[in-house]
Parts: structure tokens; sequence; C-alpha cells
């Protein structure tokens, strides 16, 4: 197996954007990254979007991308896994170019979720969960991870403070992101005081909807070196999946999935947990953050709200969680966000982290969680300074 190496970044504006297409968004972000190289060529393309066919009627996503970027005729396909989509599609680009059968492949991930009314999003996002045991029958993601936070909580004593130390922290990190969609500081008061959406989780415990794009080019070290470019090795890549229904789960306080994609990359790298100086995880709600922080094996059950609450996860903690914002900060793309938090690891390993946001101590070692649904699939990453 080749060396398999990140040399080049970009990605689209953020937020509600009115003025742009899924496919402008997608060029956008693949022009910057491809710039951002210095390749000259691509040899491959991997789109991840989860649902454009129902957020704006577009679908033959992979052939459509290639064609606006300009290079009809290069392979290309949609990648999808609710919203764990780029992340996979970013293994795909990775084993390609590990396997020898390709040079240099772009991993991306595009979506754009407010063209359509808030209702035929939450449609389109309850796809991801099981049509027939819970969707059926009423249940939405905030109600599901609802479900989570308080089973976490009559387990381990997880509290509401707790909660609301996620998107805090997260939000003060992405107050100096450039790209997210809400770059502002919030309050554990305004979380509390928020609109309650699915008891316990208020408005300021989601992430957003959110239209974006992010690519990034996969290569080899050889050709990284060649290009003069900064560059970072991606050293191990685990999937895994689990029951798609909660109510079918042995434990709903720990995502299995994300647990076997983390054994599964750390095996590939050779590398222990403690070995990983931070992370980027899904944060699609703030229980989320802390049961994936202790299913990837970094914090025992019940223990990362404590930590979290201690300011361990900050940027200036002992494991920095989400540098860029998270989903809740920068923004939830829901096909886009995998790409994006290889980007940010790329960033915080290159030392280009924007606006006071660079972690310290020139970390060496750092990680991605990238998840569809309440956890049904999994996607982790291991990079390392190249």
């Amino acid at each position: 197996m080749r060396d398999v190496c990140v040399v080049g970044v970009g990605m689209s504006k953020w937020g509600e954007v009115w003025r742009q297409s899924l496919r402008q968004l997608f060029v956008d972000a693949a022009m910057n990254a491809i710039n951002n190289s210095g390749v000259d060529h691509l040899d491959s393309l991997y789109v991840g979007c989860m649902s454009s066919g129902l957020f704006v009627g577009q679908e033959h996503v992979g052939a459509l991308m290639a064609d606006y970027l300009g290079m009809a005729g290069l392979p290309a396909c949609r990648v999808e896994s609710a919203c764990a989509s780029s992340g996979l599609a970013f293994r795909l680009a990775f084993i390609e170019v590990a396997s020898g059968f390709s040079d240099i492949v772009m991993a991306s991930g595009v979506e754009k979720m407010t063209d359509c009314s808030g209702d035929d999003a939450t449609f389109a996002l309850a796809t991801a969960a099981d049509q027939e045991y819970e969707v059926f029958h009423g249940a939405t993601f905030p109600g599901l991870y609802a479900m989570m936070a308080h089973a976490h909580m009559a387990k381990y004593g997880t509290t509401r403070e707790m909660l609301s130390a996620v998107p805090v922290k997260n939000h003060y990190n992405g107050s100096m992101n450039p790209v997210a969609q809400y770059p502002f500081r919030i309050t554990a008061e305004q979380v509390d005081k928020s609109v309650m959406i699915a008891d316990p989780l208020h408005i300021l415990d989601c992430s957003p909807i959110t239209d974006g794009a992010a690519a990034v080019i996969v290569t080899t070290e050889n050709i990284a070196k060649k290009l003069g470019k900064p560059y970072i090795r991606v050293i191990g890549s685990g999937l895994g999946t689990d029951n798609l229904a909660l109510a079918q789960r042995q434990d709903i306080t720990k995502i299995k999935a994300a647990a076997i994609a983390t054994e599964n990359a750390l095996k590939m790298a050779g590398k222990k947990i403690d070995d990983v100086q931070f992370a980027e995880v899904h944060d699609c709600f703030s229980i989320a953050e802390l049961v994936v922080a202790e299913s990837i094996g970094k914090y025992k059950p019940g223990k990362a709200g404590p930590a979290t609450l201690a300011g361990e996860t900050a940027l200036d903690g002992k494991f920095p969680i989400n540098s860029s914002g998270g989903l809740k900060s920068k923004g939830h793309p829901v096909g886009a966000t995998g790409v994006a938090q290889i980007i940010e690891v790329y960033k915080q390993l290159t030392r280009q982290a924007e606006n006071g946001r660079q972690i310290p101590g020139s970390p060496k070692i750092g990680m991605t969680q990238n998840m569809g649904g309440t956890g049904a699939s999994s996607v982790v990453h291991i990079m390392e300074v190249a």
C-alpha cells in the first residue's frame, strides 16, 4: 500500500447561500482545492452528497460536477452515507490512491439545504433514520438524540450544564473561523434559555441546516513532495456500521459504529487513541459530541461531560475537540461535513488555522470522526504531520 497524503484543500461559502446553486458551490470548493494544491489534472472524483434529489431535485451528481468543473469524461461518482457521505468519499479516494489505481483524486462533498421549506428539509434528513420503525411513528433526529441524551443523563449523571458546555466551546472556536455559518460566541445561559426543540435539547444544542461544499486533493507522497506545497499523511482509515434504529441497539449511550471505525483506523495507523492529540467529531447535537468522545475511547463512559465542563476539550485543553467550531458553529451541509473535518485537521497540522484558532504546541497527529444519522455509519481517519 502506498503512502497517501492530502496536499490541497478548498471550501465554498457556507451558510444560507441564496445566489449560488448546488453545482456552483461545488465548483468553488473544487477550484479552491486545485489551486491550493497546484495539481494540473485529476485521475478521478468522488462527491459526497446525501440528498440532493430531495433538497434541490438533482441526482446524477458525479457526472454533473465533473462536467461543470470542466472535466467531462473524468471518472466521477456520488457517494452516499447520510451525513457521513463525504467522509466515506474521502475514504474511497484514500483507498484508490493507496492501491495504486490512481495517483491524484479529489474527495469532495456538497449539499444545498436552504432552497426548500423547513418541512421538506426535515423530510429529507429523516430519510437517514429507519423509515418503518422510527420516521413512520413521528420520530425526528432531534427527538432521537434527545432520547440518547436522557439515557446518558440517567445512566451517568450527565447534566444540562455539561451539555451546554459543548456549543459554548464550539461557538468560541467558530467565532474565529472565516467560513463558519454562525461565527459568534454564545453563553451557557443563552443555550439554556433558547427555544426547546426536543427535551432536553434546545435549539442552540442543534446544528443548523447549511449550504456549502468542501474538497481536498488526495495523492501519493512522492507527488506531494514534487508539488512543493504543505501536505499531511493519512495513516489510518476506518468504517463501521450499527443498527439503523435506536430501539434495536444494545446501548444508546454509545455509538458502536464510531468505536469500530476508530479501532480499525488506529490499528491501520499503528497508534493508540492517546497518541491522537486533537479531533474533529460529529457534533450534530450537543449530546453527540459527548457520546462520540467516549465511543472513540478518549474518555470513559460518562466522563466526557465533566471533561468538557472542565475545559479539557477547549483549544488550549488536553484534547481539543472541534477547533473549527464543529457542525454547531461552522455549519452542517450534510454531504460536505466529512471533508470539511479533514480540512480542519490539515490546517491545524500545517499550522494554517486562521484568526488565533491554532491549537497550541504544534500537534503532530489528529483525527476526524464523521457519522450518518444517529450513528448507524461512522468514518474515522487518522492523519499526521508529514
